[in-house]
């Protein structure tokens, strides 16, 4: 890390997260709550578990429309061919065990005021609801680009049937094919998440099929962690070199895409340009989950507003947003980012449920990035409710914590990296899933 040790900043988290949240007691207090959870991602699921952990009397309920979970994370090494879909699914047995009822099944309606949620299997009664709806794109964003058309030039933003569609592609491109993969304006889920993609879709294309290309054509000017992956493309993919294997094309170039041929697979940008692609990856922008507006829980941003002590809604009570869907300062919309806060409203919940004051609350995000095989760059923060620069209340990162990967690390330090992204993985989805 570029400011503390890796070793410290984790047992800074450790502390934050056991103290901070789990200084509420595991007690039974009476007549049991009800609680409804919808929807079973990285938020969803940790909120779930964690309620029943801090008072396993109150009756937890989670909805969630799909059997199996595909994680967003490390979807990208499926696209390089580095991991199967099994290997990013997951079920709900782990916590049925625990004592939350599982419903798999769509949310049709909820109403607020009643305190009601409606399924086709049923109605769902709740003392407090929490959401945790992720991101639906904007399909209006992009000209031509459209639900319809994903299924042949895919998003796979959203891991599962897209993800394979766009493996596919991958794998039935000629040597010497054009990759285009077009990235969005800022906020949207996984913010590190396109330029992953692209380095494992180039690892893909210099082992297989080496004469191709990728080019990203960006809304931005910058980009998470920029610094540090063009350092490993320069050192993997012959970056800024003739025969380089990713170009990279941001705001200033005006690279944005305005308008999208599907028959043709061309992209045009906001200058006029045009770029063929052989295989096409447009990545739109985002909002808040169609359940989130369906509620009325967003605000004109397409996101929704939380008090950020507990993640109460702030236009809905008894309801609690969290994941990529809420607005949460200075905290990334990721994977990580979703467990802390679906801790922190499964403390608040439990806390309002039983008249307890909240203690206070620190969230940490740590985001790995592979570039290519044993060549990993993270960044992490520790997050708690402050006053930001011009004197508002919000999330704001802990002064002088966390940090980024050293830009000059050697091949030691990133094989580690790589370890490390791999032994996350599989420790959040054990602590998530069960």
């Amino acid at each position: 890390m570029a400011q503390i040790s890796r070793r410290n900043f984790l047992k800074m988290g450790a502390g934050l997260g056991t103290l901070g949240l789990m200084g509420l007691p595991s007690l039974s207090f009476g007549a049991a709550a009800k609680v409804v959870v919808i929807g079973g991602g990285s938020g969803g699921a940790t909120a779930a578990r964690y309620i029943k952990r801090y008072d396993p009397s109150v009756e937890v309920t989670l909805i969630e429309r799909n059997e199996t979970y595909y994680t967003c994370y490390m979807s990208n090494e499926v696209l390089a061919g580095e991991r199967t879909m099994e290997q990013i699914s997951f079920g709900y047995d782990g916590l049925r065990k625990v004592g939350v009822n599982v419903v798999i099944d769509e949310v049709t309606k909820v109403d607020p005021a009643a305190k009601k949620v409606t399924t086709s299997k049923g109605e769902f009664a709740y003392d407090r609801l929490i959401v945790s709806p992720g991101t639906d794109l904007k399909w209006d964003a992009i000209e031509g680009y459209t639900e319809e058309a994903s299924k042949e030039i895919p998003h796979a933003w959203k891991a599962g049937e897209q993800t394979k569609i766009l493996r596919a592609q991958l794998e039935a491109m000629a040597d010497g094919g054009v990759v285009v993969i077009t990235a969005p304006a800022n906020p949207f889920r996984c913010p590190p998440g396109p330029y992953e993609r692209a380095s494992l879709i180039a690892q893909y294309l210099k082992e297989k099929k080496p004469k191709s290309k990728i080019i990203i054509l960006d809304a931005k000017p910058n980009f998470a962690k920029q610094d540090l992956f063009m350092q490993g493309w320069e050192k993997l993919y012959g970056y800024k070199t003739d025969n380089s294997l990713i170009s990279w094309k941001g705001l200033e170039d005006q690279a944005n895409a305005t308008k999208i041929d599907v028959a043709t697979r061309t992209v045009t940008t906001e200058f006029g340009d045009t770029v063929k692609a052989d295989v096409l990856n447009v990545i739109p922008a985002q909002k808040a989950g169609k359940l989130a507006f369906d509620i009325g829980l967003t605000s004109d941003a397409g996101w929704c507003p939380v008090d950020f002590k507990t993640f109460e809604s702030t236009i809905h009570k008894d309801i609690y947003v969290i994941g990529d869907a809420c607005i949460a300062g200075a905290m990334p919309k990721s994977g990580y980012s979703a467990n802390s806060q679906g801790k922190t409203a499964a403390a608040a919940v439990v806390a309002s449920l039983r008249s307890i004051e909240l203690p206070e609350t620190s969230h940490i995000n740590t985001c790995y990035s592979l570039v290519g095989k044993s060549y990993g760059i993270s960044v992490a923060g520790v997050y708690q409710v402050g006053k930001t620069e011009d004197g508002k209340t919000s999330i704001i990162s802990v002064k002088d914590s966390g940090g980024v990967s050293a830009k000059d690390g050697d091949e030691g330090v990133r094989a580690t990296e790589a370890a490390y992204a791999q032994g996350w993985y599989k420790n959040i989805t054990q602590e998530i899933f069960g």
